[in-house]
């Protein structure tokens, strides 16, 4: 953004950050939040406004003002979540929505014109701020969207974002925005009318500052008009249009969330309350729902997540004490164009990577080439990139045959097959062409220290699990030995960040964490295919559950040939708990791969769609007898708790460092519902003592495979939690 124009001080207060400046007439309210990144909304900057407010209304030479950040790529990232983890009661939650209407309904009456000049993010109570100025101006830049992401945590918009939002882009529009939270790119928001101009960041202010003086003398602005075709006016300009509209958006929602997820319903109760019966009504149920939210199990949990994540944004994976400084990557190698690698280089070029793509045939590396080249294109058909951008990035990877181009790799990643003599063969190459690059591995299954053994390097070696598809999912586990050196995984933690992902360092083991909870798991619901309960009725107790999908359907997406794998070496390492059904196991031999090869537990037709169960796989159980009947809440207790029992082994054992780790590894990696915080919150909340009597009901029944970990035990007996 452009310098602000040499003016006078009015008022400046050091505590929030809040100043008032002003210059021939047109007032600037700069906000800077002292020791903060970015700015929040938190009771302490209310009355601050308040006064500024007040000030500009009773200053006759004032005609107007402009509110503007001090931050270089946040304008207001909403409320301050720390606050909100403070309200006890509905009521409390309640009054401070109520105190943030007062406020913006102040701002929207204002008799003298407000401008919103927007240069970067515009989220949650910014948004509402906004929306309650007469004009918004935005910088036509990557850094610059708006949102309003309250769902994310539990909650909806508190100050007045549920009325203003409606009538400014019209009800389906705030509907997708409200109950998705879903951030909306600078373009995309003028073409909405979200905003009303759009500028280059260098003259935001000076137009700003021109709309104000326009205004103020009473001129019509160039405003886009709203998209308002033949489907808004019956649906949104008539009662019955609406009933129908709010209709679909129930429907869609207990579809989506299954009715685990209370805000996006409440959200829509409180803007249909609006239409009803008028904006006072619609602002008076908002703040008694957001009370009503802000002290809900599902918002305590999730903003327990939106905390842990932001927490290991500043984490460098190293023990406490320890210090050291990562070093930049700039160019990496990638070992297997396959499906891994070409999405591991898919990332990395997105994040400015030089990448030189390995494997052995050509055919191969034009393959993996064209994969990351199709997820470029997808996000340009989504309007995310531009045509030129896509090129750009797509010229950062380069493809080969050998090692041309390794020899000032700052990181190497393979992603070869799954075999311990391929994995040492690639790690001596490596180390012949590039001896200074770190040399990380994407197994899922093979100790990193056992793939480390061949090298001259141990402490430049390290494990990078990645989940598929790479583009898409969220977690990277770090994997250290006691070998690795602290500025090896510090540099992989922070390259790891920067391409995007939320990290987690766990330490060397079989399974390492994710997959070390996800086996006994995944092996229970096969016991139950062993004992005849049927495969759908598997499945539906797990998504019923909260999960995104069931244990079943999830060795059908992965691959029943990577499954049959990791199988015998967690059998190996872990003994009884971790055997892999009879089921699986003759499933896997039966040369059955999953939906790839559109064979699996489930029928597939050519394009991959799910076709429903195959009956052919219930005569690969060993059940005789035909099919027997459980019910869910049986089923997930089988499933679920030998989960939690090994989440807290892997504590037991040092290989996560915190119960916050375990639980961001579960959510992120697998899918752990989110709205239950994670194993070690949901081991809290059902308490150490009812899961330790739990698991030993079901290890008496089954020796062995229940058998509860010597933690939780601990923690039963001395009726502690796994959090403060």
């Amino acid at each position: 953004m452009s310098n602000l124009p040499m003016s006078n001080v009015l008022m400046e207060d050091a505590a929030t950050g809040v100043s008032l400046s002003v210059h021939d007439g047109v007032a600037t309210i700069r906000y800077d939040q002292p020791n903060s990144p970015v700015n929040t909304l938190n009771t302490r900057v209310g009355p601050v406004f308040e006064q500024i407010f007040a000030r500009i209304e009773q200053d006759p030479t004032i005609i107007g003002a402009v509110l503007v950040s001090g931050k270089a790529d946040t304008w207001i990232a909403g409320a301050d979540i720390e606050e909100l983890r403070r309200v006890t009661t509905a009521a409390e939650g309640e009054a401070l929505s109520r105190g943030g209407q007062q406020l913006l309904d102040r701002l929207a009456a204002m008799p003298k014109p407000f401008i919103a000049a927007m240069h970067g993010a515009a989220l949650g109570g910014g948004l509402e701020i906004a929306l309650a100025c007469r004009y918004r101006i935005a910088t036509d830049h990557p850094k610059t969207v708006l949102a309003l992401p309250e769902v994310q945590l539990g909650l909806l918009p508190g100050a007045g974002g549920t009325q203003r939002l409606p009538r400014t882009v019209g009800l389906q529009a705030a509907l997708d925005m409200i109950l998705t939270g879903k951030n909306i790119r600078a373009k995309k928001a003028w073409q909405m009318g979200l905003v009303h101009e759009l500028v280059h960041p260098s003259i935001l202010y000076e137009v700003a500052a021109r709309r104000v003086r326009a205004l103020a003398r009473g001129e019509a602005m160039p405003v886009r008009p709203r998209k308002h075709g033949a489907s808004e006016m019956l649906l949104e300009d008539n009662a019955l249009g609406r009933k129908i509209v709010f209709r679909q958006a129930r429907e869609t929602v207990l579809k989506k969330t299954r009715g685990q997820y209370p805000a996006p319903l409440a959200a829509i109760e409180v803007m249909q309350a609006g239409y009803l019966h008028g904006d006072a009504a619609g602002f008076r149920e908002e703040a008694r729902c957001f009370g009503e939210l802000a002290v809900s199990d599902v918002c305590r949990e999730l903003v327990s997540i939106f905390f842990a994540t932001t927490a290991l944004k500043k984490d460098n994976g190293l023990p406490e004490g320890v210090t050291a400084d990562p070093v930049r990557v700039r160019k990496i190698g990638v070992l297997g164009a396959g499906f891994m690698g070409a999405g591991i280089a898919t990332v990395a070029v997105q994040a400015g990577t030089i990448v030189r793509l390995k494997d052995a045939s050509l055919d191969r590396v034009a393959a993996g080439w064209r994969a990351v080249r199709d997820v470029l294109r997808e996000r340009v058909k989504r309007r995310q990139l531009t045509r030129l951008q896509m090129d750009d990035t797509l010229s950062l990877v380069g493809g080969t045959i050998d090692y041309r181009g390794f020899a000032n790799a700052d990181l190497v990643i393979e992603a070869v097959f799954e075999d311990l003599a391929v994995k040492h063969a690639v790690l001596r190459d490596v180390q012949a062409v590039a001896p200074r690059a770190i040399f990380a591995s994407n197994t899922s299954t093979i100790p990193i220290r056992e793939i480390a053994s061949a090298a001259l390097h141990p402490e430049q070696v390290v494990g990078m699990h990645f989940f598929s598809p790479v583009h898409k999912m969220p977690l990277l586990e770090v994997i250290v030995t006691p070998e690795t050196s602290a500025q090896t995984t510090a540099t992989v933690v922070a390259y790891g960040r920067q391409l995007g992902k939320t990290v987690i360092v766990v330490r060397d083991g079989p399974g390492f964490y994710v997959n070390r909870i996800l086996a006994p798991y995944i092996n229970e619901s096969g016991k139950l295919l062993d004992e005849g309960v049927s495969i759908d009725a598997v499945d539906a107790a797990l998504v019923a559950f909260g999960f995104p999908v069931g244990p079943i359907t999830l060795l059908d997406e992965v691959g029943l040939d990577i499954a049959g794998k990791s199988g015998p070496i967690m059998a190996a390492a872990f003994g009884e708990r971790m055997r892999p059904s009879a089921t699986l196991q003759r499933v896997i031999e039966s040369g059955r791969l999953g939906r790839k090869a559109k064979r699996g537990f489930y029928r597939y037709d050519e394009q991959g769609k799910r076709q429903g169960v195959d009956q052919g796989v219930y005569a690969l159980t060993p059940a005789s007898g035909g099919r027997v009947t459980l019910a869910a809440e049986e089923i997930q207790r089988r499933t679920v708790l030998p989960m939690l029992n090994e989440a807290v082994r892997c504590l037991e054992d040092g290989i996560i460092r915190s119960p916050r780790d375990g639980d961001i590894g579960a959510v992120f990696g697998i899918g752990f519902p989110p709205f239950r915080g994670g194993p070690f919150r949901f081991l809290d909340t059902l308490g150490a003592a009812t899961v330790l009597a739990q698991l030993e009901a079901l290890n008496a029944r089954s020796p062995g495979r229940y058998e509860p970990a010597a933690l939780l035990r601990a923690k039963a007996t001395a009726g502690e939690r796994f959090y403060p």
